[in-house]
């Protein structure tokens, strides 16, 4: 159960949910559109999730020894963080370059529509966006997958997925913990924050993310050499 919950915090690092998250507490109102998107979120992935669970439980697909399941996993693992490391890297050249463009002058790139949507500011449009976007990913179905092996009845594999998404999920989640707990420390943590990874945070998550999905992806084979 343990590796459920493991792919869930690596479908968590998810760079679009990360630049929604970011768009969102730069708006006007950002607990509301935070809500209206996290519910968006929360009705995709739990559905599409309970779905895919039980096709997967029902289809015989999983029937996999365990010997060979175990180097499988940690691979995927060891590949979905090297992605991530990838993806976060390539986030923080691309913001590289946008700076160097604006300093030239040049115009700036163009946003993609969801991010023009988010900035209208509304939390029906949030919603919409959430449902849209929250549509299994790698790291979701690998989650999903591996909790297809466990033979839960039905009501726990829909409290298991459940649990999966508020996992995955987190990244909105805390902003809005950290808004209902403490609203006026709030903004300014998330401001250091942010300077933070405009710094060196980036940096720091890619070296991360490389040496653990290295580290997987040696131990996945030297487990099937051994």
């Amino acid at each position: 159960m343990s590796r459920v919950f493991l792919f869930a915090l690596t479908a968590a690092l998810n760079p679009t949910l990360l630049t929604a998250t970011t768009v969102m507490l730069l708006l006007p109102s950002p607990k509301r559109l935070m809500l209206g998107y996290l519910a968006g979120a929360y009705t995709t992935g739990i559905i599409v999730g309970v779905a895919i669970v039980e096709w997967l439980h029902n289809s015989g697909v999983v029937s996999t020894t365990k010997h060979s399941v175990a180097p499988g996993i940690d691979f995927a693992l060891g590949l979905i963080a090297l992605i991530a490391a990838y993806a976060i890297w390539r986030g923080e050249v691309a913001r590289l370059r946008e700076r160097r463009r604006l300093k030239r002058g040049e115009k700036p790139k163009k946003t993609p529509r969801w991010q023009q949507a988010l900035s209208g500011g509304t939390a029906r449009t949030t919603f919409l966006i959430g449902l849209v976007l929250s549509f299994p990913g790698a790291s979701y179905l690998a989650s999903l997958t591996e909790l297809s092996r466990q033979n839960l009845g039905p009501a726990e594999n829909v409290l298991v997925v459940v649990a999966v998404n508020v996992v995955m999920l987190v990244l909105l989640e805390v902003p809005l913990i950290a808004f209902a707990v403490a609203p006026d420390w709030t903004p300014a943590a998330i401001e250091r924050f942010r300077d933070w990874m405009s710094r060196s945070g980036s940096k720091v998550i890619v070296i991360l993310l490389t040496a653990v999905g290295v580290a997987l992806i040696l131990r996945a084979i030297l487990t099937v050499v051994t």
